[in-house]
């Protein structure tokens, strides 16, 4: 054998033997489905996140799924066609009380606000009595719900039946209180946030309306939703994930200039909506979180429970252990 052909033979054999340890110290390539609204504000963050490949620096590919509606996405996870989404840990805990292990971990603590005209002369929910309310979603809406219970505990009024609500989707609700038909409106945040662009002002926001039901601290309403035993499975996945969205959320807290490039996505009227949506998604984001931090969502799903009934929790009577998933915690906050 000449001694050139005998060294290539073993240069392959050495190669064979060290290729798998190489391999073994790159991050494993993943994929994860992420389902969205499709013109959803998550799809913001995701777009962030794409552009400066935070996922793929942590060896992930992120899949977007554009889905029509809150009840697509919950279909398309119980379905598997996606593997997470971002909903809320009500339906979480009310899934977990019903067999099924859906966990949660927190992307927004942005909240809907009660808006009214700057010049109705209204200043407090007492003052909305024999008024038009419109709300977003349904009677079972949870802002609404909280709203009711913060009214009755505060001014032993039951909203429902004091005021006239209208219930209507988001779009539809700004344009009722933008043209005055309705005297007030409850709505999610990105829409407030264009009402406010338009003049409107918070008559009441969610924070004070948990202060005055005892709970003080932001919570998240909505977050990443994703079946606990898959994440159990698959931890690098998720925890990649996790990095990939907080470290999103830090560019968007910081950087105007990553703002302007998400212009066009975020359907922006004017300078003013561009404005009061980029302030409404930086106050949302949950940087930390302290002690008592599950403890006050499990006293907010209690008034929900409370004020909803079954209808709104299910099976649940209280918060669902798991409903937060232990892989992921966020920073804890400074003490003063």
């Amino acid at each position: 054998m000449h001694f050139h052909h005998y060294f290539r033979l073993l240069a392959s054999f050495v190669l064979a033997l060290i290729s798998p340890l190489c391999q073994a110290t790159e991050p494993t390539a993943a994929t994860l489905r992420v389902g969205v609204l499709q013109f959803g504000t998550v799809n913001w963050e995701l777009d962030v996140m794409q552009a400066n490949k935070l996922a793929q620096k942590r060896g992930l590919t992120l899949k977007v799924v554009p889905l029509a509606s809150g009840d697509a996405s919950t279909v398309a996870l119980q379905g598997g066609a996606v593997d997470v989404i971002v909903s809320d840990w009500l339906w979480v805990t009310r899934q977990r009380a019903e067999g099924d292990n859906y966990t949660f971990t927190p992307y927004s603590n942005a909240v809907g606000s009660v808006m009214v005209r700057a010049d109705s002369g209204l200043r407090s929910l007492a003052d909305l009595k024999g008024k038009s309310i419109g709300v977003s979603g349904g009677p079972s809406d949870k802002t609404w719900l909280l709203l009711r219970a913060f009214a009755s505990k505060k001014y032993s009024m039951d909203l429902a039946a004091a005021t006239r609500p209208v219930f209507a989707a988001p779009p539809l609700l700004n344009e009722l209180a933008l043209s005055g038909q309705v005297n007030a409106a409850l709505n999610v945040w990105h829409y407030d946030a264009r009402l406010e662009a338009n003049g409107m002002r918070p008559l009441i926001k969610l924070p004070e309306i948990l202060s005055g039901l005892g709970v003080d601290k932001p919570i998240p309403l909505v977050g990443w939703v994703f079946r606990e035993d898959w994440a159990n499975q698959n931890p690098q996945i998720m925890e990649r994930f996790m990095a990939a969205s907080m470290e999103a959320k830090s560019i968007m807290a910081k950087n105007d200039a990553e703002w302007e490039r998400l212009k066009p996505l975020m359907r922006a009227e004017d300078n003013a909506t561009f404005l009061a949506l980029r302030a409404g998604y930086r106050n949302g984001i949950p940087h930390c979180a302290d002690a008592e931090y599950e403890a006050s969502v499990a006293t907010v799903f209690k008034i929900l429970a409370e004020t909803g009934g079954e209808k709104l929790v299910g099976k649940s009577k209280v918060l669902s252990d798991g409903t937060f998933w232990s892989g992921f915690k966020l920073p804890a906050c400074p003490k003063n």
